[in-house]
């Protein structure tokens, strides 16, 4: 883990400039370019699953964006294994059950969390700014404080926050490293509630 660490923090100030002109629409947090750089490096996936999930990611994010227009307020799709996890913010109950199926019928899906919340219209209390810039620096303090957490392995994490709600899904190799990732994300401050799709699979 101590050599693993540099590598990813290393990864990360390279691709930074890349990450700036390069995130696809459908991701509007550039935090997530950043896991997706190093996410393939030292994750527990085989090689296989990861280009199964890079094809799912890309067949979720044309049918969303090409059949849901700007009906969305934001969206991210996350991938892990074939399982998808939606993220962002919509307005209407029935926009969240319509991004939902679609991303449930792309071509390869197994399972479909979808986390997206209603709000009318964002948060009457924030701006949509405003609420960016907040969740942008909740996700860098969960990327800096699961790189520096000792039997966390990171890059089989992702985490998404949404005007304070933050969504963790992936895999943990085991409960306890499971619980230490939620422990440590709920104590950030400004952190309004922790929902875990994480699951767990020892090493084979």
């Amino acid at each position: 883990m101590a050599i693993i660490k540099p590598l990813i923090i290393g990864l990360i100030m390279a691709g930074y400039a890349m990450i700036l002109s390069s995130a696809q629409a459908i991701d509007l947090n550039p935090l997530s370019a950043i896991k997706s750089i190093v996410e393939a490096a030292v994750e527990d996936r085989s090689s296989d699953d990861i280009a199964k999930d890079l094809e799912v990611k890309a067949k979720i994010t044309a049918d969303v964006i090409d059949k849901m227009g700007t009906d969305v307020i934001s969206i991210n799709a996350d991938v892990y294994e074939q399982i998808v996890m939606l993220t962002g913010v919509v307005d209407k109950t029935e926009l969240k059950e319509r991004t939902g199926k679609l991303a449930s019928a792309a071509e390869g899906v197994k399972k479909v969390y979808n986390e997206m919340l209603v709000l009318k219209p964002i948060d009457k209390k924030k701006g949509a700014a405003e609420a960016f810039v907040d969740d942008t620096v909740i996700e860098s303090k969960i990327n800096a404080l699961l790189l520096d957490g000792e039997g966390v392995n990171v890059t089989n994490l992702r985490w998404r926050s949404v005007q304070g709600h933050v969504f963790l899904f992936g895999r943990a190799l085991s409960s306890g490293e499971r619980a230490k990732a939620v422990a440590i994300v709920k104590d950030i401050k400004n952190v309004l509630s922790v929902t875990s799709r994480i699951f767990v699979r020892p090493k084979s």
